[in-house]
C-alpha cells in the first residue's frame, strides 16, 4: 500500500473546489459519466484499429445508489487505469493547474467554467462527497487494479485491489450536506438533464416491461411480465446521423424526444452538419411563433460530443434565432465556460455566422422548391425573419430572396415583386415609390378601402417589429418610404400633381376651422381642412406616419432617444371641405345643432379608429339616439 500527498502546494483545495463550484454543484456527476464515456471510447477506439486484443462487447456505465451507505457508485466498463495511471492522472496531472486556479479565484468566483478549464473534472466529486474511492483494473491483463481513497484533505492512499473486471468504478461517499444526490428521483433528474443523449448506454436501475402475446395465445391470456435494465438515454440521437439517413417522421420523432411535453409539431428543420473551420452538427427546429416575441427562449441545447452543457446559447447562436428549438452539438466549445469567453471566442463567432448563413439557405431552399408552402407558414415564422433582419448585416443581404410581404387580400410578393407590381401606380410627384400598408385589417377598414378605390395595393404588416424593420428598409433601399394606410388621407400619401379643388371660399374655409376649434379640444387634434373626393369620409383621424412610429419603435424597444413616452397622444384631424355633411356643418344656423354634428362627426371618426371608450363612448350612443328621435 502506497499513500503520499497530492502534489499541489495550498492545502484548502477542496474547500475551495466546493466553495467556488457550489452554486453548480450538480454538474459533477456529468463530470463523472463524461470520464467514463471518455474512458469506454477509447477502448472503442484502440479495439477498432486493432492495437488492443481485448472484446469491446457492448459496455454501459452504471449508476446506483447506495442510500443506507450514503454511497453513490459510477461504474464503467471502459479502458480501466494501473496504480501508475492513477498516480499520474488523478494525483498529478488533474492539479497541474490548482495554483493558478487558486491565485486567480481566491477572492472571488466570477468564472463558472473553472472545472473544465482547469482539467479539475473529477475533483467536482468533492463538491458533493466527504470521501472519494477509485476501484479501477486496466485493459492490460498483466496489470494488477488499483484502489485509490482520499478524504478531502491533500492525502491519499493507493494500494491493490481484487477487481478482476476491466474498467473503473468510482464511489462516493455524500456528504451531509449533499444527501439529496442519494434519492433515485433526484440522480434520474440529473441524469436525463445531462446525460440523456451520452453515446454510452447508461444503466440506472431496472424497470419492468410487458412482453406481447404471441399471435396464438388463448383469449384472456395474460402478457408475461420481465424485468430490464432501466437505460436513461438515447446513444443515438438524430443529430449524430447524416440528414440522407434521416425522414421527415425521424425529425419530428426527435422533436418529441426533445420536448415531450411540446403538443404542437414544427413547421420545419434545419439539419446542421459541418467538420470545418470547426466541427458542428445539430438540428434547429422552427416552432409556430405568430406574433409572439416573448416566447420563451432557452429551447436550444447546446451539447459537447452529446453531453448537455446548458440551454442559454446567447453569444453562439445568433440572438434572433435563439426563438428556435433543437440542440447544437460542438466539441470546440468547452464544458464550463462563462459567457464571456465565449463571447471572445473565434470559434464561437464563426459559428454563429455559419448558422446565421445555413438558417438563411434553408429558408431560400424552402422558399424556391414550395413556395405555397412557404406562404401557407409565413405568418408562423415572421417574426424570426423579421427580426432576423434586423439584428444581421449578413441574414438581411439573403434574406431579400425569401421575405414575403403580404397584402390584405392575401398576395404575398418579394420585394422585388412588390416594387415592379406598384412603381407605375404608387409614386408620388417627387418619384419616390410609397409603399401603403395596414397593421390590422379590421380596424383600418375604411382607409384600406379608400387606398384600393385608387387601384393601390395595400400591404399587411402586423408584427409587432413591424416599425423597426421598415425604418431599415427606408435606409437600404433606393427612393422608398412606407406609410401606413391610416396616417393621412389617401391623396396626401400619395401626392400627385392634379389636385381636388374645394367647394368651399378661402372665407367659408376660415369660417369653418374657426368653428371647428371651438368644438374640437385642441390638446388632442390639429384641425386640418382638405379637398377630397366629394365620397371620401367627411371626418377623418390620422396619427402622423413619424409620430406613430416613434411611439411603437420605443414600446418594441428602441425609439427610446426621440423621448416619446413623454409627448401627448396627437392626432390630426382631417376634414373634407367637399363633402355634403361639412356644408352643412358650416351652414347651420344654430350654434347647438352645430356642435352637435361636430361632436357627432367628430366620435363617428374616433370610433373608426377605436379612439372612443368610457363615458365618451356612452356620450355618444345617448346622443346617436336623440338625433335618430
Amino acid at each position: 500500500m502506497a499513500t503520499g500527498n497530492i502534489n499541489v502546494s495550498v492545502e484548502n483545495i477542496f474547500p475551495l473546489i466546493k466553495k467556488f463550484l457550489y452554486s453548480d454543484h450538480e454538474i459533477f456527476l456529468r463530470e463523472l459519466i463524461s470520464n467514463a464515456t471518455d474512458a469506454t471510447l477509447k477502448l472503442k477506439h484502440l479495439t477498432s484499429i486493432g492495437e488492443v486484443s481485448v472484446e469491446y462487447g457492448n459496455p454501459v456505465i452504471e449508476i446506483k445508489v447506495d442510500k443506507e451507505g450514503k454511497k453513490l457508485h459510477i461504474i464503467d466498463q471502459g479502458i480501466g487505469m494501473s496504480a501508475d495511471e492513477i498516480q499520474k492522472y488523478i494525483n498529478e496531472v488533474a492539479f497541474s493547474g490548482a495554483e493558478e486556479f487558486l491565485e486567480k479565484y481566491k477572492d472571488s468566483a466570477k468564472d463558472s467554467g473553472i472545472i473544465g478549464h482547469f482539467g479539475l473534472g473529477f475533483y467536482s466529486a468533492f463538491m458533493v462527497a466527504e470521501k472519494v474511492e477509485i476501484i479501477s483494473k486496466s485493459f492490460r491483463e498483466e496489470d494488477k487494479a488499483a484502489h485509490w481513497t482520499c478524504d478531502g484533505s491533500p492525502q491519499f492512499t493507493l494500494e491493490e485491489h481484487d477487481k478482476t473486471a476491466r474498467g473503473t468504478e468510482i464511489i462516493l461517499h455524500i456528504a451531509e450536506d449533499s444527501t439529496e444526490f442519494l434519492e433515485d428521483a433526484r440522480i434520474n433528474e440529473l441524469l436525463v438533464k445531462y446525460n440523456k443523449f451520452m453515446p454510452i448506454a447508461i444503466k440506472f436501475g431496472t424497470k419492468e416491461e410487458t412482453l406481447p402475446l404471441p399471435e396464438d395465445a388463448e383469449e384472456g391470456a395474460e402478457a408475461e411480465k420481465i424485468t430490464v435494465d432501466n437505460i436513461i438515454n438515447n446513444p443515438n440521437p438524430a443529430w449524430t446521423k447524416q440528414p440522407a439517413d434521416l425522414e421527415d417522421a425521424d425529425y419530428k420523432s426527435f422533436y418529441r424526444e426533445l420536448y415531450p411535453m411540446q403538443f404542437e409539431e414544427p413547421l420545419f428543420n434545419i439539419h446542421l452538419n459541418v467538420d470545418y473551420p470547426f466541427n458542428l452538427t445539430g438540428i434547429l427546429y422552427f416552432p409556430k411563433l405568430g406574433n409572439d416575441m416573448n416566447m420563451q427562449k432557452d429551447k436550444i441545447q447546446l451539447y459537447q460530443n452529446q453531453v448537455f452543457v446548458t440551454d442559454n446559447v446567447e453569444g453562439i447562436v445568433p440572438e434572433f434565432l435563439t426563438m428556435l428549438k433543437g440542440v447544437i452539438d460542438s466539441p470546440d466549445i468547452p464544458l464550463n465556460v462563462s459567457r464571456s469567453y465565449l463571447q471572445a471566442d473565434g470559434n464561437v463567432k464563426k459559428i454563429s455566422s455559419y448558422i446565421t448563413r445555413k438558417v438563411a439557405d434553408k429558408l431560400n431552399s424552402l422558399f424556391k422548391n414550395n413556395r405555397e408552402d412557404f406562404e401557407a407558414k409565413w405568418n408562423d415564422i415572421k417574426v424570426v425573419i423579421e427580426y432576423g433582419m434586423l439584428s444581421e448585416e449578413k441574414f438581411f443581404d439573403k434574406a431579400d430572396k425569401f421575405t414575403l410581404y403580404p397584402s390584405v387580400d392575401e398576395t404575398y410578393y418579394t420585394y422585388e415583386e412588390l416594387n415592379e407590381k406598384i412603381k407605375d401606380t404608387q409614386t408620388d410627384k417627387d418619384g419616390k415609390t410609397i409603399i401603403l400598408y395596414a397593421s390590422n385589417k379590421d380596424q383600418q377598414h375604411s382607409y384600406i378601402e379608400a387606398a384600393k378605390a385608387k387601384g393601390y395595393e395595400v400591404l399587411l404588416l402586423d408584427s409587432p417589429i413591424v416599425p423597426h424593420l421598415i425604418q431599415k428598409l427606408e435606409t437600404s433601399k433606393e427612393n422608398i418610404s412606407f406609410a401606413r394606410v391610416d396616417a393621412d388621407h389617401i391623396d396626401n400619401l400619395i401626392k400627385k400633381d392634379e389636385e381636388q379643388i374645394s367647394k368651399l371660399s378661402d372665407e367659408e374655409k376660415e369660417s369653418l376651422k374657426t368653428t371647428l376649434t371651438e368644438v374640437v379640444p385642441a390638446d388632442k387634434y390639429t384641425v386640418q381642412l382638405e379637398a377630397m373626393d366629394s365620397g371620401a369620409s367627411p371626418f377623418m383621424i390620422t396619427q402622423p406616419e413619424f409620430m406613430r412610429r416613434m411611439k411603437e419603435m420605443q414600446q418594441t424597444g428602441g425609439g427610446g432617444m426621440f423621448g416619446m413616452g413623454n409627448f401627448p397622444e396627437m392626432y390630426n384631424l382631417i376634414v373634407n371641405t367637399n363633402h355634403e355633411l361639412v356644408g352643412e356643418i358650416l351652414n347651420t344656423k344654430t350654434k347647438k345643432k352645430q356642435e352637435r354634428l361636430i361632436k357627432q362627426s367628430l366620435d363617428l371618426a374616433r370610433l373608426s379608429q377605436n379612439l372612443l371608450t368610457g363615458e365618451e363612448l356612452t356620450q355618444f350612443i345617448k346622443r346617436s339616439y336623440d338625433m335618430i328621435k
